[in-house]
């Protein structure tokens, strides 16, 4: 097949931080750029108005239901369960819109840090991914943000809180209209941040920097087709170069299938997707080459997702709302390698409260036999826990990070009706950790702080982590043997199929991960030729150098805006 005879010079699989980075650059730079999305569209009236609109938001298109949150249970012996985000713009739809730059031990990870220097190569790509998503600090100071720096006090880390940076847009006046702030009136008009605390159930107020506000609005007016309400279920190198993607319509019984042709594809269906796309074809011979790696190193990002409730029946008047702010407003380090963030959803939104219970350390006895324990000394506890009205106004959620090296390997293995899955084992490092005693001592003065009681989830008990930050599994290495792609996430052993997303996070970041996968886009994309020049990388399998960026030839962004490329 000629290269005009393909439907379009690149093909991206997924619409989220790496996706729309790749789709946006790509486009600039004169190539002809889809987007295939598994979810559908959101506008701020379309979003869902609470937690418990489950058909706008929860996942399960098998049954009607397509929402923004994905809820994935990867089985096996280091079973994790995953949150994710879904529908066009990907993550960036229910993210907590939190945007740090990780700490040195991301960067100088054992998996590639004699690479390069990761942190140096980095650091425009960072800057670049702050000004595009609009990152400040948080001005808002919440009850839970005072209780978690007390907390912080009394364990002698004071020095370590501070408020977060965040993609919102702030204004003198809550919920006023904007002319774009960004991108010298090349984006959409704006409306300023409400402090209504539901970032994570999709920002219907239209202040949080959302993908659909940057990266792939601006994507779609230079060019890109966007095909909602579609899935990528097979991937094969054609014979004459190039790639096949087969596709079918999300969640139809009717199963109606399309066939996309391109030179390249990016792969930016996040890291569940990602990985199990091509899991799946390497099982079925279409992707016979891939690194004998994939599924190594995947990370959970040492996460843990606890919390503190105040266990009355309902929310009085003279109680403290904690659903009042930012998704998540603040943050401290109980020690070097933890963070522990205070998180919130708005009023109404109580729908997953139906996963938490009380805390119960790791180890020794079952964690379900300590809970029966104390379940018989605390029955009142328990009785008023069966509630979930006012549960938002009365929780404090406590997300744990770690940069700890530790990992579960993912593959893939036959269900009992045929089907395949993911299931995990334990990986290379430390055990990833189904307990974080430092975090259960944070989470229980936060409890004493704010007279409240203290909680973990359901699947605490036996021993399955919670990871709204499912990342890696496809991490950089130089070599099919040490990495799924290489230093510039082109994929080992297929030319013009690269990796763009979570999954290409190599270390836990103990932070969360969207600005990471976007700056790590940024510097993907900007190797790239305009097309019909010179790539400027080494040839696959070469040794790594670093390459100077290549300005596109179009860009959306005018140079005198805040958001230009630099």
């Amino acid at each position: 097949m000629t290269e005009d005879a393909r439907d379009f010079d690149v093909i991206v699989v997924g619409s989220g931080f790496g996706g729309s980075v790749s789709a946006l650059r790509l486009a600039e730079k004169g190539y002809r750029v889809a987007v295939i999305e598994a979810g559908r569209r959101f506008d701020e009236k379309t979003l869902p108005k609470t937690s418990w609109r489950l058909r706008k938001y929860v996942w399960a298109p098998r049954l009607g239901m397509r929402g923004i949150q994905r809820v994935h249970l990867v089985g096996g012996k280091a079973g994790v369960l995953v949150l994710a985000g879904a529908g066009v713009g990907g993550g960036s739809l229910v993210y907590a819109n939190t945007l740090y730059e990780p700490p040195r031990p991301f960067f100088t990870d054992r998996q590639w840090g004699h690479i390069t220097d990761w942190q140096d190569e980095l650091k425009p790509f960072y800057d670049q991914a702050r000004r595009m998503l609009g990152v400040t600090v948080n001005p808002l100071v919440t009850p839970a943000d005072e209780a978690m720096k007390r907390v912080a006090d009394r364990m002698g880390v004071g020095d370590t809180f501070h408020a977060t940076p965040v993609g919102v847009l702030f204004g003198e006046k809550p919920g006023e209209d904007a002319d774009d702030p960004y991108f010298g009136g090349a984006g959409p008009r704006r409306r300023t941040c409400t402090a209504c605390g539901s970032c994570m159930i999709g920002c219907k107020v239209g202040a949080k920097n959302m993908l659909t506000k940057n990266y792939l609005y601006l994507a779609e007016r230079a060019g890109v087709e966007v095909v909602p309400d579609t899935t990528a279920t097979a991937l094969t190198a054609l014979p004459s170069g190039g790639y096949e993607v087969a596709t079918e319509r999300t969640g139809s019984l009717r199963r109606r299938r399309r066939t996309l042709t391109a030179e390249h594809v990016v792969l930016a269906a996040g890291t569940y997707g990602t990985q199990r796309l091509l899991h799946r074809m390497r099982a079925t011979g279409r992707l016979p080459n891939l690194s004998p790696r994939l599924g190594e190193l995947t990370r959970t990002n040492s996460e843990a997702l606890l919390g503190v409730e105040r266990m009355t029946v309902w929310h009085r008047k003279k109680d403290v709302d904690h659903s009042t702010g930012l998704a998540i407003t603040s943050s401290f380090h109980p020690d070097e390698k933890t963070h522990i963030e205070p998180t919130r959803y708005g009023a109404g939104n109580n729908a997953m409260g139906v996963i938490r219970t009380l805390l119960v350390d790791g180890g020794g006895p079952p964690r379900w036999l300590k809970f029966l324990g104390q379940a018989a000394r605390h029955p009142t506890v328990i009785l008023r826990g069966l509630s979930l009205r006012d549960w938002a106004k009365r929780t404090v959620i406590a997300l744990v990070m770690q940069t700890a090296d530790n990992s579960i390997t993912v593959g893939e293995k036959r269900g009992r009706l045929g089907r395949r899955k993911l299931v995990a084992s334990q990986g290379v490092g430390e055990p990833n950790p189904t307990w974080i005693p430092v975090a259960h001592d944070a989470v229980r003065m936060l409890a004493e702080e704010l007279d409240a009681t203290p909680g973990g989830t359901w699947f605490d008990l036996f021993n399955i982590p919670t990871t709204a930050h499912f990342i890696g599994g496809c991490v950089i290495g130089e070599t099919p043997e040490a990495g799924v792609i290489d230093p510039y996430h082109r994929v080992h052993g297929h030319p013009g199929l690269h990796i763009v997303d979570g999954s290409a996070v190599t270390a836990n970041l103990g932070v969360n991960p969207s600005l990471t996968i976007t700056a790590q886009a940024e510097r993907a994309m900007a190797f790239w030729p305009n097309r019909g020049q010179k790539d400027p990388r080494p040839e696959p399998g070469a040794p790594y150098e670093r390459v100077e960026r290549i300005m596109p030839d179009d860009p959306a962004v005018p140079e005198h805006a805040p958001a230009a490329l630099r």
